[in-house]
């Protein structure tokens, strides 16, 4: 892979990881319109960099739980993030295979236009849709209401939907505050990111080292990108909705699928 390949893709992970935009629906389009094809190796291996941006930016709150944890004995958040993570963990665990041997799926634009529109339209509505009683934070919901989450961040594994895009709508109904229910879908990411990480710097070693240089390109450009995009979207959230994010979704979705409809005329 080209290095200059392997820096968009960075960037496109940082920036699309955390903006709920979908940055496994940007990268499948990226790399079909560079490389005519989605290498899934290559996405799974940058969420290095931007699970580390995730520790950077949260580390002050990841050390607060820690000490909750064994100086306090609070353990609520973290139950609350364990019961998010098990939906998406189990399914995607049981799931792996599968993705990676599905690219007509897994790795299409199609799937991708859609889901991005659909995704996109439940974001400009949101804030007409009903919502639960109010919760001050993460720590505050309940089992069922961090479970609800959990299963809407599974949806993720499906390109286009955006697992923090998936896990903020969530939070959103389930009665976190924008700025909270983004926090807590950062939060409830960690476990996932870790665990896919993990399995694939332990299970493909020979991928790994044919495009070590590439990699470390491309995760270092996400660690940055990432870092950057985190920061703006707490911010954003803080005072405004998803609805521009929703409405962005919407117009690429249109861009998207009038690209390949010409192209589709054109075979």
């Amino acid at each position: 892979m080209l290095w200059l390949t392997a820096i968009i893709l960075g960037l496109i992970q940082g920036l699309t990881e955390f903006i709920p935009i979908s940055s496994s629906g940007h990268l499948v389009i990226a790399q079909t319109f560079i490389s005519g094809a989605s290498d899934h190796l290559f996405l799974e291996f940058i969420n290095l960099g931007t699970f580390l941006a995730l520790i950077v930016y949260f580390r002050k709150r990841i050390w607060g739980i820690i000490t909750d944890i064994f100086v306090h004995r609070k353990f609520r958040l973290v139950r609350n993030i364990l019961i998010t993570s098990v939906p998406a963990g189990i399914v995607g665990y049981l799931l792996a295979d599968f993705i990676a041997a599905t690219p007509q799926f897994f790795g299409s634009a199609v799937v991708v236009a859609c889901t991005l529109a659909i995704v996109g339209v439940v974001m400009v509505v949101l804030e007409k849709l009903p919502h639960a009683t109010e919760v001050k934070d993460g720590e505050k919901l309940s089992g069922w209401r961090a479970f609800a989450i959990g299963v809407a961040q599974m949806l993720a594994l499906i390109p286009g939907v955006s697992r923090s895009g998936s896990t903020i709508i969530a939070g959103r109904l389930s009665g976190l505050k924008p700025a909270e229910a983004a926090e807590y879908s950062f939060l409830a990411s960690l476990p996932i990111m870790l665990g896919v990480t993990l399995k694939t710097f332990t299970s493909d070693h020979a991928y790994l080292m044919e495009h070590l240089g590439t990699l470390a390109l491309g995760n270092l450009f996400a660690f940055i990108s990432g870092l950057i995009a985190v920061g703006f979207l707490m911010r954003y959230l803080a005072k405004h909705s998803l609805a521009i994010f929703g409405w962005y979704r919407i117009g690429l979705a249109v861009v998207l699928s009038i690209i390949l409809l010409v192209q589709y005329v054109q075979r």
